[in-house]
């Protein structure tokens, strides 16, 4: 018969044979390649944070994860290219020092390929604060600093000026790149030509906070109950700081921090307005009417009007509910008065920066006028 299915003898079972190494023979390949570069010093990987050219593939790594940490809510794990001193010195042309061949040698600068080991960066990375506005607002109020970034043929205004100025007199580095190159940088965020690299924000201690409140002749807080759009938490922070707030507080956890949108929202007035994270806004509430705050929370359904607002005058604290289901239940039972803003009857409510906005104003009306 043709073939051996005859062949008792026949092996039916596979055997996988020794694995076989290359016995030393391609070792000599790996000479002279010096030790791994670290993440943020390869320019093809997404983590890369030098200072030469980023390629355009990189660039579209770094895209890819910022999308994918915008869904899952989570920081971008990426670069910051321009960040890092990625040159090093690395070979002699040109005039100063004599060469073997005659003639001088300079100093050239060029990728650093060797480069020593370092520590794992933190979780939480340096945020850009983009803008005019904000950028100029941080660097009055002396935010700690790393770069100022600005676009290359940007018209050139009086903020522009004093942000470049400042970022010189504090010795901050300044980098003029493409706008394209800042466009990768910012996710296609309006930018205006300028960003601020600046380390993450520093919360005020809440003990801190209620303390320099009541220094003030009517101490004025906000407090936010799980608002999560940076946007709105940017928002509040700017009217707290228009109508002569104190201080903002919000919770750790389930809700939106000083990111660079909520900068960027805030007009720069989080440099000048205190913000405090709790473990407990419940807790927090109470600590604040223990310290003589009237504690009053927004509520559509409020029994009392806000126009009719007597303690508007005495310490007061402002409880603010997220964007969807307003106050949650124990926050809203803790609160001292639960005050309702009179609207037409064709509209349900208003969003929560702006019904702080609003309650906001009105104390600041009260203060001032009775």
């Amino acid at each position: 018969m043709p073939g051996n299915s005859g062949n008792r003898s026949r092996r039916v079972t596979s055997k996988k044979g020794a694995s076989m190494g290359s016995g030393g023979k391609n070792r000599s390949g790996l000479k002279g390649r010096g030790k791994t570069l670290p993440a943020d010093e390869r320019p093809w990987h997404k983590g890369y944070s030098g200072t030469e050219k980023l390629p355009e593939k990189t660039a579209r790594k770094q895209e890819k994860e910022r999308r994918a940490a915008a869904a899952e809510g989570r920081a971008p794990k990426i670069g910051v290219p321009g960040t890092k001193d990625t040159t090093w010195g690395r070979g002699w042309k040109g005039t100063g020092k004599p060469t073997a061949r005659g003639g001088k040698m300079q100093p050239h600068r060029g990728p650093r390929i060797a480069p020593g080991r370092r520590s794992n960066p933190t979780r939480e990375g340096p945020e850009l604060l983009l803008g005019r506005n904000p950028v100029v607002e941080a660097l009055r109020a002396d935010i700690p600093a790393t770069a100022l970034y600005v676009a290359q043929g940007i018209d050139i205004d009086e903020r522009i000026n004093e942000a470049v100025r400042t970022a010189g007199d504090r010795g901050i580095p300044i980098l003029e790149i493409s706008r394209l190159e800042l466009d990768r940088m910012t996710g296609g965020v309006l930018h205006q030509g300028v960003g601020l690299q600046v380390p993450p924000f520093a919360y005020e201690q809440f003990d801190d906070l209620v303390a320099a409140a009541l220094e003030q002749t009517a101490p004025l807080l906000v407090a936010l109950d799980g608002v999560t759009d940076p946007r709105n938490l940017g928002a509040v922070i700017r009217s707290v700081a228009a109508f002569g707030g104190h201080g903002v507080f919000l919770p750790e956890r389930r809700a939106a921090g000083i990111t660079a949108t909520a900068w960027r929202t805030s007009a720069g007035a989080a440099a000048r307005v205190p913000v405090s994270q709790v473990v407990n806004l419940t807790r927090a509430i109470k600590a604040c009417q223990q310290a003589g705050f009237t504690a009053i929370g927004l509520d559509a359904d409020g029994d009392t009007d806000l126009y009719q607002l007597e303690a508007a005058v005495g310490p007061l604290l402002v409880v603010v509910g997220s964007e969807g289901r307003g106050l949650s239940r124990l926050v809203g039972q803790t609160c001292d008065l639960r005050v309702g803003i009179p609207m037409a009857s064709t509209v349900e409510s208003l969003n929560a920066s702006v019904a702080a906005a609003v309650t906001l104003a009105e104390v600041a009306r009260r203060r001032t006028y009775g």
